[in-house]
């Protein structure tokens, strides 16, 4: 346990609340407006349309499964060593 924050679960799809799905994305993906006061998730819609499902079956520490949910979102796993985000700026 590192105590930083790896993903967000974003709710997203569906129509009306039903069929929703539950979606977890790297915390690097986020970025703090100021103006808006609150979190923009810097990803594109495609990315969000092939986006991994979060059902509760998966595990955490699963590298696996972290590196497909990585690989969706152009990002660098937490475990790289990486210095700046690999996220996509472009929509």
């Amino acid at each position: 346990v590192s105590g930083s924050v790896r993903y967000a679960i974003m709710t997203f799809g569906g129509f009306l609340g039903i069929g929703e799905g539950e979606h977890p994305l790297p915390w690097k993906a986020f970025r703090f407006d100021t103006n808006l006061g609150g979190y923009i998730a810097d990803v594109t819609e495609e990315q969000l349309q092939n986006a991994p499902e979060f059902t509760g079956e998966e595990s955490w520490s699963d590298r696996d499964w972290e590196s497909r949910l990585h690989r969706n979102y152009g990002s660098s796993p937490y475990w790289e060593d990486t210095t700046t985000s690999s996220m996509s700026r472009d929509r």
